[in-house]
This record gives structure tokens, sequence and C-alpha cells, in this order.
């Protein structure tokens, strides 16, 4: 250790920190013994720290009440952070390209506290079609964002993410654990609206540089009827899929 650093060492700080950084190389989280030795700490200098991170969130007690686990809070700070603005930038581009394309909207959906939240969308030039607004909150189990979004987690970040939701206290049910396995085979989820008559859901992961999924791309096809005005036939529900996950794949890329 330098002089600089040593002299503006904050010891409470680098404790929380150490805790933190700890547990996020634990995802099953750890005891508050396994902290203390881990870090050879006594339980005086643990538990008043392990108490405020509970308290403002960053990390999760069990039922049980002695094991400690990181919250997605860290997460989402990241997200709100330039590293989201950035996704949208990136993505939006594509996204509008996407949908001059294929005449169907589409969105650009991350995890948020328990939620599905809509943080982009790219409408297409039809007089018709159905769209979600900037800032929608979405349930995770009912829509397919929210579904595609668990399908693609491992595990421990499914279950976090569940942590938070109103509707998450039961886990994911042992059927659509089974529809999940399907939906990481393909790649992607495709089915009928669980909202809306006649509109069929795609839904399609976007990846980080490590490959973990930090966003999807929803799509709420819509069939046309009418013959759009440039003359060309309207994009099938499997081209737009195709056309989708190619969108999805250079996003993931920049």
């Amino acid at each position: 250790m330098d002089k600089t650093e040593h002299r503006y060492r904050a010891p409470a700080l680098d404790k929380g920190l150490d805790i933190l950084e700890l547990l996020a190389t634990h995802p099953g989280g750890l005891t508050r013994s396994e902290i203390m030795k881990e870090m050879g700490k006594s339980p005086s200098e643990i538990y008043r720290m392990l108490e405020r991170l509970v308290a403002r969130n960053y990390v999760s007690r069990s039922l049980e009440g002695d094991r400690y686990a990181l919250t997605m809070k860290l997460f989402h700070l990241a997200a709100s952070y330039p590293p989201l603005r950035r996704l949208v930038m990136n993505a939006q581009p594509l996204m509008d390209e996407f949908a001059k394309a294929s005449m169907q909207s589409v969105h650009l959906v991350v995890p948020d506290m328990g939620h599905a939240h809509v943080v982009a969308q790219a409408s297409s030039r039809s007089a018709w079609e159905f769209r979600l607004r900037v800032g929608a909150m979405l349930d995770l189990l009912h829509t397919s964002s929210g579904q595609t979004l668990l399908a693609f987690q491992d595990d421990d970040n499914a279950t976090e993410i569940l942590r938070m939701a109103p509707e998450g206290a039961g886990g994911i049910p042992a059927e659509m654990a089974k529809d999940f396995v399907a939906i990481r085979k393909n790649g992607y989820r495709l089915s009928a609206s669980q909202q809306l008559v006649g509109v069929t859901d795609i839904s399609v992961p976007v990846r980080s540089a490590n490959g973990v999924t930090v966003a999807v791309l929803p799509c709420p096809y819509l069939p046309h009827v009418e013959t759009p005005t440039e003359g060309a036939p309207t994009m099938g529900v499997q081209a737009a899929l195709n056309l989708l996950l190619k969108a999805a794949e250079r996003i993931s890329k920049i």
C-alpha cells in the first residue's frame, strides 16, 4: 500500500466493500460465521456492517436469518449509469432498421427491481401496430419479455431477480421451468400473446460481452391484412423472427 492509499483509508467503507466483493464470488451466499472466517474479522466488526448493507438492500438475509447474499441493487445502479444509455444508443438504430423492414414494432426490455422495464421502442411505418410505451413496467412471470429475461438467466440470477417481484415469492413454477428449457434450446421465445388475441410474441435475448443476458428484444407481431404502400409483401412471423435474431446478435457484439 502506497502512502497516499494509506493516508486516505476509510476502514468502515473498506469492510463494507470487502463484504460485497466476497459475496460476489459466492452466488449461494455465506453465513455470518463464514464471512468472518473468510475476512479474518471479529463478530463485532462484521455484524453492524452486514446489518447496514441489508438495510440499504445491497445484501439480502435468508429467511432462516443467517445466510447473506448480494441483491440486484448493484446491477441496477450500474444499469442506470452510462452502460444502459450506451445500450439504448447502440440498439436504437438496429431496432429502427428492424421495424422498417418488418413493418412491426419492437422494444428493448431490461430487468429492473422485480419487473421487466421497457427502455426503448421503435415503431413501424404501418398505420397499424401494437406497441408498449417507454417506461412501462411489465410482469416477469406473465409476459413474454419477463419470461425470456428469466429463461436466459442462471438459476441464482433468476431467483434474485424474482425475489423483488410481487409475484415472485413462490419462485419459478415447475411448468414454466420446463418451458424455459425449450426457450434456451431454441434461443428465443415465440408464442401467442398472453395479453392480446391475434398477437404473436417474439422475444430474443441480448447478451453482454461475457455472454450474460442483459436485455431482450420483444416484438408483438401483428399480422397485416392490407398491402403496404410500398407494394412489398408483408413479412411473415418466421422471417420477422430471423430478422430479430440478427438484430439481437448485432447489438450483443457492440
